[in-house]
């Protein structure tokens, strides 16, 4: 993928309560919301498994993150449909590699906002 200042990468996902059962055993994270059910029968996605979606971009291209800002605005639960649009911001060429900084929006499958952020790093 070439990247430039301004591209806007969007993709999806939709989290399952496998998910959540897998990232609680590798993470440890077995606060009671991310284990019991809720009424509807939905449990909340980790905060840390949200923040998956945007690293995405990073890992299609190779980077190497130097910061990474988030800001959790609401929870998401099984079964949402997570949309991330990352908006890169800076694509630096340098004489042994690339910086790059990009931002990002999370939002729902009802169009709220459910995280936001940047990061930046370099790829080598």
């Amino acid at each position: 993928m070439s990247l430039k200042i301004g591209d806007i990468i969007t993709f999806k996902r939709t989290f399952t309560a496998e998910d959540v059962e897998l990232f609680t055993k590798i993470l440890g994270d077995e606060g009671s919301h991310h284990v019991t059910p809720d009424e509807q029968g939905r449990l909340v996605i980790q905060g840390l498994l949200t923040a998956t979606l945007p690293t995405k971009i990073g890992g299609d291209n190779n980077v190497l993150s130097r910061t990474m800002n988030f800001e959790f605005l609401r929870p998401v639960f099984t079964d949402d449909t997570i949309i991330c649009e990352v908006t890169i911001e800076q694509f630096e060429k340098q004489v042994n590699r690339t910086h790059i900084t990009a931002c990002f929006l999370c939002k729902n499958q009802n169009q709220k906002e459910v995280l936001r952020g940047d990061f930046s790093g370099v790829i080598l």
